[in-house]
């Protein structure tokens, strides 16, 4: 496994359950670690926690094009390139298509989807020029299965699968790695506002989720993780 000393790792969506631990343990690890949110006080009480400086601290929405330009400009005077680009930004609305509003599905589309574009748009181009990186999207179980009343919700995985792995086709002649992480079921922020009965105390921790990640942030140079598939022995909506 490679080691993850003084690597420069961005979190996206760092102060959700997920993207927090993972901050913990890649932070831990060694790394140089960039945190971007939407949360100021959470965002804040994290980089607190870790010991991460404000100027690796960034109150950011990525569905917003120049935002994330603003980033990766600030960014990329700090460090030549992100070794390890991690997006764990995501929303999810859940309604059967009755209940589906276009403003609903136009949401899900631009924060996880067109959000994700803006990212790897504008982190790519210096990994390309050292022709090496890590970028891993979490497309979840359902950019891969989809699940009644997972409409939009589907429609911005799917998709999200499907562009990175059509980017992972033009980086071919590079070592630049990209990795989908498809998690089932995992006990975090992201199932408060669904209006779904599951059996919450029977998915993956938040933790356990985010130690999928930091391994996958060590893959061997001589070889890539295209995809990972996480969920759990067994749940099911009651």
């Amino acid at each position: 496994m490679e080691s993850l000393k003084d690597k420069n790792v961005l979190i996206l969506g760092a102060t959700g359950g997920i993207g927090a631990a993972s901050a913990r343990l890649i932070k831990a690890s060694g790394a140089n670690v960039f945190l971007a949110a939407r949360n100021e006080e959470k965002l804040n009480a994290l980089a607190s926690e870790l010991g991460i400086p404000s100027s690796q601290v960034f109150l950011v929405d990525i569905s917003k094009y120049k935002d994330v330009e603003v980033l990766a400009n600030i960014i990329h005077a700090q460090v030549s390139s992100i070794d390890i680009l991690i997006n764990a930004v995501g929303i999810g609305i859940i309604k059967p298509i009755e209940q589906l509003t276009a403003e609903d599905f136009f949401k899900t589309i631009e924060v996880n989807l067109m959000g994700a574009f803006y990212v790897v748009k504008s982190f790519l181009e210096p990994m390309k020029l050292k022709k090496t990186g890590l970028i891993i999207n979490i497309p979840g179980v359902l950019g891969k299965t989809p699940m009644a009343g997972a409409a939009a919700y589907s429609a911005s995985k799917y998709g999200l699968n499907g562009m990175m792995k059509s980017i992972r086709e033009e980086l071919k002649r590079t070592e630049i790695r990209i990795t989908n992480i498809f998690l089932g079921g995992t006990d975090s922020a992201f199932w408060d506002t669904i209006d779904l009965r599951v059996q919450r105390d029977k998915f993956i921790s938040a933790e356990e989720a985010a130690k999928s990640i930091w391994f996958l942030c060590q893959q061997p140079s001589s070889g890539v993780v295209s995809e990972m598939v996480l969920q759990p022995f067994n749940h099911q909506a009651i």
